[in-house]
């Protein structure tokens, strides 16, 4: 499933991370030969959604889901996991986060 967007649609950020990330990387190739659409209707029928006692909205399925195949594809522990999606721009991409976006604590995979 890929995203195109025009640059008028775009973040400025969005615009940067799309510039700066390679086309061709793992990542990329994964998340342009996957359709995730299926994947995220069962992972939504299972996983229930509710405010945090804070009060926050939850994360999305699907992006937890993503976190945990990088955590298995690098071999990284869910600590790893975090630093590696706030560090990398390619893995972020793959998530569907942006740069504002806040990256999942890593005691929320665990």
């Amino acid at each position: 499933m890929k995203r195109t967007k025009t640059l008028s649609a775009m973040s400025f950020s969005a615009y940067d991370v799309e510039r700066r990330t390679r086309k061709g990387s793992f990542y990329a190739q994964v998340d342009t030969i996957i359709d995730w659409r299926p994947i995220s209707a069962i992972i939504d029928k299972y996983y229930q959604k509710g405010l945090s006692a804070s009060g926050e909205k939850p994360y999305d399925g699907l992006l937890l889901f993503k976190m945990l195949l990088i955590g298995m594809w690098n071999n990284l522990s869910d600590v790893k996991v975090e630093e590696h999606v706030n560090d990398s721009l390619s893995a972020m991409k793959f998530c569907g986060m942006h740069l504002e976006d806040n990256v999942p604590s890593y005691s929320v995979l665990s």
